[in-house]
């Protein structure tokens, strides 16, 4: 089948399945006699398991860990459940900094008025020389002052 087809057939956009294929995700496609790339089931099989590890975020490298180790038969369970923890681990450092981010977004929000006046300490803080640990207003939420 065509890019396209096969686009469609995983999940993936052609542009994507391109980039797949030039960084080593993916082997070179078949190629028909007019030079057009060609895919098979095989193919098809191992797109949506990189869409799929794509969606559970992930890396490129991870993937191809993960490819390989999906290809070796004689591979141990505990080396891609090592993957897995590591990957856990990353989300969760992620999780608590997209959580900081929040917490001061809100404070931030908060101590503006939002009003028709233009003194804006949501702007002074994203203009001001401090460290970042600095943005906040007051304590976080559970903290205790001391």
């Amino acid at each position: 089948m065509n890019i396209g087809k096969a686009a469609e057939a995983s999940g993936i956009s052609a542009k994507m399945i391109r980039h797949y294929e030039s960084t080593g995700l993916i082997p070179p496609a078949a190629r028909s006699a007019s030079g057009y790339r060609d895919y098979g089931a095989s193919d098809i099989h191992r797109l949506r398991f990189i869409r799929r590890a794509r969606d559970l975020g992930f890396s490129g490298t991870e993937i191809a860990d993960l490819l390989g180790l999906w290809g070796d038969q004689s591979r141990h369970s505990a080396e891609v459940k090592a993957i897995a923890r590591a990957h856990i681990e990353t989300l969760q450092a992620r999780i608590r900094s997209l959580q900081e981010m929040t917490d001061t977004l809100e404070d931030l929000a908060a101590a503006c008025h939002g009003d028709h006046r233009p003194d804006c300490p949501i702007l002074n803080r994203l203009e001001s020389d401090a460290p970042d640990e600095d943005l906040t207003l007051r304590p976080r939420r559970g903290a205790v002052r001391g």
